[in-house]
């Protein structure tokens, strides 16, 4: 009788001992889960003060996120600095952009000799590009730090669609080549103005690097949880190797650097679209055209 006592007692006992490290591995997990969302929240703070691990381990805790958040104002106020400074040099170099651009003017009314009249026109084209360069760039930097903010709301894509491929018909008319405008039925949660500005980037690409005769097609593809704007080209193609960098700042591919542009068109197009909580991507095999999808949420 004396044995079954005892071994009760001892069973009890492991009970007992299991059910304390359950509750002590309990607590332990409830609060790390509250430091942690106490940290994403912003308000995380040290409360225990002794010498236990949990103590320790909210010390470093307390150190890593006061590091990051000194670190992010840094960058925060980098950010600031270079976006203002972009401002200031755009500013700056307005009036006399649009000096060359009226003296370029003045010079094509007077009577020049060829190579004259190829110099007055050289000097319009490249003052033209840098005031697009600065235009770039000030957008830009204003989508990074976050002074220029977007405005999604839902509503169809058609109408941004085809004033669009409006501005882009008479440049495909002089190139012959085929604009077509496909389905556009499909609504989206976007900005109309930047994502317009984003699609007229994709067709500018497609429309600069299309051969004469050509085709361009630019066509609205609902799906589940996303809409997507499709341009689609008969150009060259865009290589394997080359279609994760093409989306970077002032990257030019090797086969494109006699073809006009700055290299920010894509770049610009991936910030719209992140900042809108969409994305864009590339579909392309050389020698086979290439389809850049512009993809925003479903409203």
């Amino acid at each position: 009788m004396t044995g079954w006592i005892a071994a009760g007692v001892m069973l009890a006992a492991a009970v007992a001992v299991v059910l304390l490290a359950r509750w002590r591995s309990a607590r332990l997990i409830r609060r790390l889960d509250a430091m942690l969302t106490a940290a994403m929240e912003g308000d995380f703070s040290e409360t225990s003060f002794d010498e236990s691990r949990l103590s320790a381990l909210e010390s470093r805790m307390a150190r890593y996120l006061a590091a990051r958040t000194l670190s992010a104002r840094n960058l925060q106020a980098q950010k600031d600095q270079i976006s203002a400074l972009i401002s200031d040099i755009s500013h700056q170099t307005r009036t006399p952009v649009a000096n060359l651009q009226l003296y370029a003017q003045l010079l094509a009314e007077q009577p020049l000799t060829g190579q004259g009249q190829r110099c007055v026109e050289a000097i319009a084209a490249q003052s033209e590009k840098l005031q697009t360069l600065m235009e770039a760039l000030v957008k830009s930097s204003r989508l990074e730090t976050g002074l220029l903010t977007l405005h999604p709301e839902p509503g169809q894509l058609a109408p941004m669609v085809e004033r669009a491929a409006a501005q882009y018909a008479p440049k495909a008319q002089a190139k012959q080549i085929r604009l077509t405008v496909g389905r556009t039925d499909g609504g989206a949660l976007f900005d109309p103005k930047w994502t317009e500005e984003a699609l007229c980037n994709l067709l500018d690409n497609a429309v600069k690097y299309t051969p004469d005769g050509g085709e361009v097609t630019v066509e609205v593809r609902p799906y589940e949880w996303f809409t997507a704007v499709s341009v689609r080209d008969t150009g060259p193609g865009i290589p394997e190797e080359e279609q994760a960098n093409i989306f970077g700042r002032f990257y030019r591919a090797p086969g494109a650097y006699q073809a006009e542009g700055l290299g920010i068109g894509l770049y610009l197009t991936r910030q719209i679209a992140a900042g809108q909580g969409g994305y864009v991507r590339v579909k392309s095999v050389p020698g086979q055209g290439s389809t850049f999808l512009l993809y925003l949420p479903r409203g």
